[in-house]
């Protein structure tokens, strides 16, 4: 089998490679179908408070879906300390594009509700994860140096939930929440273990039966309960972005409830990824280009959410088809090239006035924060 090629958005800037390496479409398809949840889970979120078939929909893949998109953001990173290049690719790829996207909400909700409050260090709606990348990148050199890397991660995640403190500033509550799964990604790269077990390759039919089985108990635990998840707020504690005491749970063994919601969401990642097709189609190329979704998509769904269309939308068996369908044609929209071109000075600025040193900023190809290498379009 070919290697995977990991790569991260500053390793366009470390120099050619020595022999090109076949692209493997599986991590392509595996971001395609992450960004299309979020899009999902962003557009039902209003059908939540009417519907309890859409709640448990919400519920299923909200407990999986972004501690995948953080194992793909690991897998593609790397623990080594980051060069001067490497460090400005972080400031271009990740933290100029948030000020940028903080300042376009800060204007909308002007413009929409008439008040802004700009607070740079208060993420908006889904700017959080791209702190949270920066973040990841900034503390795994420091954890690949420990032995038991994956056990201090996880550490980290359960323990931040005791302290009040840790907050949404700066989306730290929600990094340090999902830290253990971009940690997992990158171990599973250093140690090789995609290439040493196969686990692209090897899929046989009983193992995409128990996936499928995976998320059928999924689903069949979210609706059959969901009076008990909606009375202990489950889909807030899917967040991980408040504290235990914030969320009714003050016990000494809460952290407990956290570490169950990690294994669950590293069990139902694995069945995606099972299901996620290996071969090249036609929607394949654009899991080079989530980040156009992720940081767009919000703008698409703001009057809709905002508006109170989706409140009391009746019947549910005609709303929650046309908004999961509405929401694949938006994640597909906002991948083509048209919406890319239009909006890569945003995405994808390049800020070459910011450094001392514009050669930091050139390279010959563009990446996904996420780390998707692909080559730099004109």
């Amino acid at each position: 089998m070919m290697s995977s090629t990991p790569q991260t958005p500053a390793d366009v800037l470390t120099g050619p490679v020595a022999r090109p390496r076949r692209r493997v479409p599986f991590w392509d398809n595996a971001r395609y179908a992450c960004i299309v949840l979020v899009v999902l889970g962003h557009a039902i979120q209003r059908l939540t408070y009417d519907s309890d078939i859409a709640m448990a929909l919400y519920l299923s893949f909200y407990a999986f879906h972004m501690p995948a998109f953080a194992i793909i953001a690991g897998y593609f990173s790397k623990s080594a300390p980051p060069n001067k290049k490497q460090m400005a690719r972080v400031i271009t790829d990740i933290l100029v594009p948030y000020i940028i996207f903080e300042l376009l909400w800060t204007l909308t909700k002007w413009a929409f509700e008439g008040e802004a409050n700009p607070n740079l260090t208060q993420p908006s709606w889904t700017l959080w994860f791209l702190l949270a990348l920066g973040i990841f990148r900034l503390v795994l050199p420091y954890l690949a140096l420990l032995r038991w890397p994956l056990l201090w991660a996880l550490l980290i995640s359960v323990g931040a939930g005791y302290l009040p403190n840790v907050d949404s500033t700066f989306s730290l509550s929600r990094t340090l929440g999902f830290l253990p799964f971009f940690v997992l990604g990158w171990w599973v790269r250093e140690h090789d273990l995609v290439n040493r077990l196969r686990l692209i390759d090897f899929r046989p039919w009983w193992l995409r039966a128990l996936a499928v089985l995976v998320f059928a108990v999924n689903g069949f635990i979210a609706w059959n309960w969901i009076g008990v998840w909606k009375s202990v707020d489950l889909n807030t504690w899917f967040f991980y972005n408040d504290s235990y005491a914030a969320l009714g749970a003050q016990a000494w063994w809460s952290g407990g409830i956290r570490l169950l919601l990690i294994v669950i969401g590293l069990l139902l990642s694995v069945a995606f990824f099972i299901l996620i097709p290996r071969g090249t189609h036609w929607w394949t190329k654009f899991g080079q280009y989530t980040m156009y979704v992720y940081l767009l998509h919000s703008f698409v769904l703001y009057p809709f959410r905002e508006s109170g269309i989706l409140r009391n939308a009746e019947p549910t068996w005609i709303w929650l088809p046309t908004v999961i369908l509405l929401s694949v044609v938006i994640a597909l929209a906002l991948a083509t090239k048209p919406v890319r071109w239009v909006f890569r000075p945003l995405v994808e600025p390049r800020a070459r006035w910011l450094f001392s040193d514009a050669r930091l900023t050139e390279g010959p190809r563009r990446d996904d924060p996420t780390g998707s290498r692909r080559p730099r379009e004109r």
